[in-house]
């Protein structure tokens, strides 16, 4: 279930050099073969010309599927972000367009600005039998068409999940409109993978787009995590 912690729920992000990304170590970190596996990730930070990202307290918990069809697993993901954000713009929201896909909006990993200051995209990249550690910024060859576009606002969600196939899985987007502080966290919200016949990875992602003339973005990446 995700969260927001008052007074700060207007998100704000700053600019940022384009196509900026921080890659956090790439080493896998893997569940035991056992019943539930508990473990913590590292903390990381991203550092764009008016603000900075910082990630803390990530947690997995890797286990068999609710369904307990013999061939799915669940992971339960809990995070913080915090964007302090003193140098961007101030800027209203127009509509939300929703998702769009990547053939239609290259290097947006599936999510659509509303011409706000910036925005914020909280979310998992989930690979089967895919290597997703090596993964840098603009997702070069992600392939999120719409048949393949898994969003959520928090909670829990189903991933079908193809040998072969990456999805993200997005827990949260939010329109940044004014410079300041801003907090969110995700506790235990529910990735059911289904469909994958061999090893399944999944890694955060923590994205901050500028919009505008000076177009900036970048990525912050969390540690890759096994789910079996």
């Amino acid at each position: 279930m995700s969260k927001y912690l008052t007074p700060a729920r207007r998100v704000a992000v700053g600019t940022a050099a384009a196509g900026v990304a921080v890659i956090a170590a790439t080493a896998l970190v893997a569940p035991s073969a056992t019943a539930d596996a508990r473990f913590n990730l590292p903390n990381g930070r991203a550092h764009g010309e008016g603000f900075t990202i910082f990630r803390t307290g990530e947690k997995v918990v890797v286990g068999p599927s609710l369904a307990a069809n013999g061939a799915g697993r669940s992971a339960w993901v809990s995070g913080k972000v915090r964007v302090a954000a003193p140098g961007i713009e101030t800027r209203e929201a127009g509509p939300n367009n929703g998702p769009r896909g990547e053939d239609e909006l290259p290097g947006s990993n599936g999510t659509s600005t509303t011409d706000a200051a910036a925005t914020l995209s909280i979310g998992y990249v989930v690979g089967c039998q895919v290597d997703i550690g090596t993964m840098g910024a603009g997702l070069s060859g992600f392939g999120t068409d719409p048949g393949q576009e898994i969003t959520s606002l928090g909670g829990s969600f189903s991933l079908p999940l193809a040998p072969g196939k990456i999805v993200y899985a997005q827990i949260e987007k939010k329109q940044l409109q004014k410079p300041g502080t801003y907090y969110f966290y995700w506790q235990r919200s529910q990735m059911e993978i289904q469909g994958c016949g061999g090893y399944a990875q999944a890694r955060s992602m923590v994205t901050v787009e500028r919009t505008g003339i000076d177009h900036d973005k970048v990525s912050l990446w969390g540690k890759p995590f096994s789910i079996g």
